[in-house]
């Protein structure tokens, strides 16, 4: 099965809905040139982009990300979310790296790519202990538990650090970022909830 980005998936929705560059920026709020950059240079973006624009396409987040679905459950075995879907953000929405180990951020391995139907995104989020990561907000609930390393949430006016075996849970509208909180590397387990 080929393999499709997000840009790629976008082309193809908008193609299918007959909706222009235009009117996909005017409805998601996100820029004529971000959507150009995603869709023709396959530049991913943070969540929040892709998450908007997948609302104003109808669509779960999960369609941007998927290459395939099926029915029933998923099971991701130890060590098989590597070879699911993956992609990196970190840098600001107009830079690109030039190839993926360029990219200092956080790299998120999706564990049921082939889910069809479901209302979550689970991921196992690697985060760079250099990682560039500007606040985002979108619509949706967020859950963290930290599989290891000391994480830093940053949400509103709060600022507070988890260590590995702790969690949270929150409203995602909140302007929120995760990132380091000791210049280590960090992992942690992330489920993504985002109304249709």
């Amino acid at each position: 099965m080929t393999a499709h980005t997000p840009g790629q998936r976008i082309v193809e929705l908008r193609s299918t809905y007959s909706i222009s560059r235009e009117t996909l920026a005017e409805r998601s709020g996100i820029s004529v040139a971000l959507i150009a950059k995603i869709e023709d240079e396959g530049h991913i973006p943070d969540l929040a982009p892709l998450i908007k624009i997948s609302r104003a396409l109808g669509v779960r987040l999960g369609t941007l990300l998927d290459d395939h679905e099926q029915l029933g459950p998923v099971i991701t075995r130890a060590g098989e979310a590597a070879d699911s879907v993956r992609f990196m953000t970190g840098l600001p929405a107009n830079e690109a790296p030039a190839t993926a180990n360029d990219h200092k951020g956080l790299s998120f391995k999706a564990l049921a790519a082939d889910k069809n139907g479901r209302h979550m995104e689970p991921f196992i989020v690697d985060i760079e202990p250099d990682a560039v990561q500007e606040k985002s907000t979108h619509e949706g609930e967020e859950f963290i538990h930290v599989l290891a390393g000391n994480l830093r949430l940053e949400y509103g006016t709060i600022s507070d650090t988890l260590a590995s075996g702790d969690s949270v849970y929150y409203d995602s509208i909140v302007p929120h970022r995760v990132i380091s909180a000791d210049s280590q590397p960090v992992r942690i387990l992330a489920v993504i909830y985002t109304p249709v």
